[in-house]
């Protein structure tokens, strides 16, 4: 995947294909390969010279628990309570302040009621084709930290607890 030219982005994230990256180490766990670039960081290394890289992505779903129209109802007016206290509170900014009590009551209920009602209506809108709830994530087998290859070796020095070499003039 190849970031468009006109993305921002683009310039404050080179290519791999323009930079030449070297690993300077693969870990099986994101944590430990965020321990190592902080590592690097606590230890005066240019982090933005370096990338985490997940490698053999995969997306896992958990399932949270059976949902009905009920739970959907439910879940909705919770959503839609939210919603109501959001809408409660701007139309407190604006209003006198006698009545307030009213105002937000009356924006709760309509928030709950409403979000209870679409939240009822989009379940049942499926016809009992996904009749759970869950969670979904990217997970990847392993993680390499990278890094431009004209800094590996500070890298791999300061990585193994050694002080930051001197940079020459082209750092």
């Amino acid at each position: 995947m190849s970031t468009p030219a006109n993305n921002p982005a683009s310039r404050l994230v080179p290519n791999t294909a323009e930079v030449d990256y070297r690993i300077l180490k693969s870990v099986a766990a994101y944590e430990q390969a965020q321990e190592l670039v902080d590592r690097l960081s606590d230890g005066g290394f240019p982090v933005e010279k370096t990338r985490i890289v997940g490698t053999g992505l995969r997306s896992v779903e958990q399932i949270t628990g059976r949902l009905t129209t009920g739970r959907a109802a439910l879940q909705g007016a919770l959503t839609g309570l939210w919603f109501g206290l959001m809408i409660g509170l701007l139309f407190l900014i604006l209003a006198p302040a006698a009545g307030w009590l009213m105002i937000l009551l009356m924006t709760l209920g309509f928030g709950a009621v409403w979000g209870a009602i679409f939240g009822a209506l989009g379940h049942a809108a499926t016809r009992g084709r996904r009749d759970f709830s869950s969670v979904q994530v990217m997970e990847a087998e392993s993680y390499d930290v990278l890094v431009e290859a004209t800094h590996i070796n500070q890298a791999a020095q300061v990585a193994n607890g050694q002080p930051m070499p001197e940079q020459g003039p082209e750092a």
